[in-house]
């Protein structure tokens, strides 16, 4: 496998960068690590004459933490700085987790969160995560940014709201609110399904906000149904969550890949996500 001859341009700012896509059209993309795209291209799945290297913008890579409790992740920071981020093992020690799972150590090591983003992968595990979190996605095109919430960046299959030539440039994460748990499960059958829970208790004990997010079995990761958790106590929370997983797993609408059965991805669903909501329950009362 061979890459066709292309053009590479090294611009030094997103601004720049964004301006030179806006400019090139079709013929150009973006890429950082290159992980999915450069072998895409080989493959001969994508083709580009000009590819633009963001290695050397600036501000596109590090993690820091903002007053409040607030994370934000540069869309060029790879996933093994995040995995070893002593400012989200404070906050959000489950994204590191996550992360940890992602490929392989080589991949982790030059494949960006932002890429992964954008490459907009149906079985990815970065979005479900994010949109769980109530992440924001920072774009910007020329010298304009506007912030896209983490569930409306995703359009379909290896598709975003990126306009032409507008670029990922951060990942803010919210402060987190006291007593949230937050877990992340995958099937580890050939990476899928993902689901991802969110939970904060109120003060007495009972739920006060439940996010449940499913990816991997529908072009785009989508949010289940949690009106009945809110309120659950501990008494009652089981019941509860097994009939919000039911839901998630009917909502389910499993791309025509051939490697398992909808009915045994929905069963999976069923199964992840009740044990997803039960141990993100735990974290949050522990």
């Amino acid at each position: 496998m061979k890459l066709a001859p292309f053009t590479l341009h090294r611009p030094g700012s997103a601004g720049q960068a964004s301006r030179l896509l806006a400019d090139l059209g079709d013929d150009a993309a973006a890429y950082c690590g290159g992980t999915e795209l450069l072998l895409a291209m080989k493959l001969g799945l994508a083709s580009y004459e000009h590819l633009v290297d963001l290695k050397r913008a600036d501000g596109l890579r590090g993690i820091a933490a903002a007053p409040g409790g607030a994370v934000r992740i540069g869309a060029a920071t790879t996933h093994h700085e995040i995995e070893t981020s002593a400012a989200l093992r404070a906050c959000y020690p489950e994204m590191g987790a996550m992360i940890s799972r992602v490929a392989n150590l080589r991949v982790r090591s030059v494949g960006t969160l932002g890429g992964n983003l954008c490459f907009a992968d149906p079985h990815s595990d970065p979005a479900a995560f994010l949109m769980a979190a109530g992440a924001t996605l920072v774009c910007q095109l020329g010298d304009e940014t506007r912030r896209v919430p983490a569930a409306g960046f995703l359009t379909g299959p290896y598709q975003t709201a990126l306009a032409p030539g507008e670029l990922l440039t951060a990942v803010e994460l919210p402060p987190r609110p006291d007593r949230t748990g937050l877990s992340h499960l995958r099937m580890k059958l050939t990476e899928r399904p993902v689901v991802t829970a969110r939970l904060t208790l109120a003060p007495r004990g009972d739920v006060a906000q439940a996010r449940l997010i499913v990816g991997s079995v529908a072009s785009v990761p989508f949010p289940a149904d949690t009106a009945a958790l809110i309120g659950a106590s501990p008494s009652d929370f089981a019941p509860r969550a097994g009939a919000c997983a039911e839901q998630a797993a009917a909502g389910c609408t499993p791309l025509p890949d051939g490697e398992a059965s909808p009915d045994y991805l929905r069963h999976l669903v069923f199964v992840h996500a009740r044990q997803a909501l039960g141990e993100a329950f735990a974290a949050a009362a522990a």
